[in-house]
C-alpha cells in the first residue's frame, strides 16, 4: 500500500525565493489551463486534450514575453500541475455520474496566491543526499527535519507551504502491511460510541473530549478582529492574517496528533473494532448550536484513520449502520427493548432505566455494548462459507426468534419415523 510521510523542511532565503517562483508558475499554468477549458465549454467547442493544453500553456507560453519566466522553474513542476488539473476534472465527472463514492466533488477552481501552495516533483526531479538533505531540481538542497527513516524509495515528493508560512515535504512511499500479534477476540473486541460529552466510549474506558478549537476560540477571535482592522493589501494585514493562520495550524496539529495517538492505541489493544457509520455533515447541518462542536471533534477523520490502521495491522474493522438504535436499545441479555432516550430533545438524558427489565444504564456505555453485539453478529455473517459449517455440515445462518436449529431437534417427526414425507426414505436401486 502507499502512504505519505510528511516532514518539515527549512529552506534558506534564496531557496524560499526559488520556491515562490515555482509556486507561482505552477499556479499560473493551472489557471491558464482551467480558463481554456472553461472557454471551450462555454463556446461549445471540443474539450482540449492534455497534450494540447501542455503545448499552449507551457511550450508556446514560454516563447511569449508575458510568460517567458515559466522557463526559470523545472518543467516537471509545470507538467504535474496540468496532471493535477486533469485528475480534478476526472474526479468531478466521476462524482457527477455516481461512479465516485462519497460526497459530491465540485469542478476545479482558480488558485489564489494567498492560499496553500504546493508543487510536486517526480522521481527523476528529486533525490535525498547522503547528508540527509532533499535535493530538488532548480531549487537546491533543502534542510530536512527527519522524524523517522523512509521505508522505501519515494516515487514522488510534494513541497507544501501552508498559510502560516511553514514548509513541508510529503513523500509517497510503498509500505508493506505489518500484522500485529493476534489477540483474543472475545476479550479484546470493542465497540466505539462517538459523541460530544465524551469523544469516544470504548469497552472499559472513555476518551475525554479534547475540544481543541473551543480552547483557542477566544484567542482566534482576537486575532481575527485585529486582522479585520488592518487596511486591505497592506503589509500589516498580511502579518495579521498569518497570525490567524498560525492559530488554525496549531489547532489542526494538536487534533491530528490526538487522533493518531488514540487510533494507534485502539489498534494495539483491540483485535476487532466496531464503529458507527455516522453522517457527520448531516449532524453538523441540523438546527441548533452543535455544528461547531461536531466539526471540532473531527469524528469522520477519526473513523477513517482507524479503519486504515486496522487494515494495515491485521485488525478487524466493521461499520454499523447509522440507523441502528444503539442508544435506545437495552443491552441487557434477553431484553433488547427500545426504551432508551430518543432524538435530540433527549440528549441531556445520560442515565436511564429500562422500563421492561428495570436495568439502569449509562447512555454511552449501553450504546457501546449494543455496537459490540451488532459487530460480532456482522463478523459472523461475513465469515467464509467453509468456516460457517459445523462438524455435522450444517450452515450456521441467522435464524428468526423462536426458530430452532436442526441439530436441536430431539427426535424425528412422526412422519419421518413412518418413512413418510420428510423422512429418510431408502433410495431405489432400480
Amino acid at each position: 500500500m502507499k502512504l505519505r510521510y510528511n516532514v518539515r523542511v527549512y529552506p534558506s532565503a534564496s531557496q524560499r525565493g526559488s520556491l515562490a517562483r515555482a509556486f507561482g508558475c505552477a499556479r499560473v499554468v493551472w489557471n491558464d489551463a482551467l480558463r481554456l477549458r472553461r472557454d471551450a465549454h462555454v463556446q461549445g467547442l471540443p474539450r482540449p486534450t492534455a497534450a494540447e493544453l501542455s503545448k499552449r500553456v507551457i511550450t508556446e507560453a514560454k516563447k511569449t514575453l508575458e510568460r517567458a519566466w515559466l522557463g526559470e522553474v523545472s518543467a516537471v513542476v509545470l507538467q504535474q500541475s496540468l496532471r493535477d488539473l486533469e485528475t480534478a476534472y476526472s474526479n468531478f465527472f466521476a462524482s457527477k455520474t455516481g461512479a465516485r463514492k462519497g460526497p459530491r466533488t465540485g469542478p476545479p477552481k482558480m488558485k489564489k496566491k494567498t492560499a496553500r501552495q504546493a508543487i510536486r516533483f517526480t522521481a527523476n526531479a528529486h533525490s535525498i543526499t547522503k547528508g540527509g538533505k532533499l535535493r530538488l531540481s532548480k531549487i537546491g538542497d533543502l534542510e530536512v527535519r527527519w522524524s523517522r527513516e523512509l521505508p522505501s524509495k519515494p516515487s514522488s515528493v510534494t513541497v507544501i507551504k501552508d498559510p502560516s508560512g511553514r514548509y513541508f515535504a510529503s513523500f509517497v512511499v510503498e509500505v508493506e502491511d505489518k500484522p500485529l500479534p493476534e489477540l483474543d477476540v472475545e476479550e479484546t473486541d470493542t465497540g466505539i460510541d462517538l459523541g460530544l460529552s465524551s469523544y469516544a466510549v470504548l469497552r472499559g474506558r472513555k476518551i475525554a473530549s479534547p475540544k481543541f478549537f473551543r480552547r483557542q476560540e477566544r484567542k482566534l477571535k482576537r486575532a481575527q478582529r485585529a486582522a479585520s482592522r488592518k487596511g486591505k493589501g497592506s503589509n500589516n494585514r498580511r502579518k495579521a492574517q498569518q497570525a490567524v493562520a498560525k492559530i488554525h495550524a496549531r489547532i489542526a496539529d494538536r487534533r491530528r496528533d490526538f487522533i493518531e495517538q488514540e487510533t494507534t492505541r485502539i489498534v494495539r489493544e483491540s483485535q476487532a473494532v466496531y464503529a458507527e457509520d455516522l453522517n457527520v455533515k448531516g449532524m453538523a447541518n441540523r438546527r441548533g448550536r452543535l455544528g461547531k462542536s461536531i466539526h471540532d471533534q473531527s469524528l469522520g477523520r477519526f473513523v477513517r484513520t482507524l479503519e486504515a490502521k486496522c487494515a494495515r495491522y491485521g485488525r478487524t474493522f466493521v461499520t454499523i449502520d447509522r440507523w441502528f438504535p444503539s442508544t435506545q436499545q437495552c443491552s441487557t441479555p434477553g431484553c433488547g427493548r427500545l426504551t432508551g432516550p430518543k432524538g435530540r430533545e433527549e440528549l441531556h438524558v445520560r442515565v436511564w432505566t429500562c422500563t421492561e427489565c428495570g436495568t439502569r444504564h449509562d447512555r454511552d456505555e449501553n450504546a457501546e455494548a449494543n455496537l459490540r453485539a451488532a459487530g460480532r453478529k456482522r463478523v459472523a455473517e461475513m465469515r467464509p462459507e467453509a468456516e460457517r459449517q459445523n462438524a455435522c455440515g450444517e450452515h450456521v445462518r441467522p435464524r428468526m426468534p423462536g426458530q430452532r436449529s436442526m441439530k436441536q431437534e430431539p427426535t424425528r417427526s412422526p412422519a419421518a419415523a413412518r418413512g413418510g414425507a420428510g423422512g429418510n426414505r431408502p433410495r431405489s436401486r432400480g
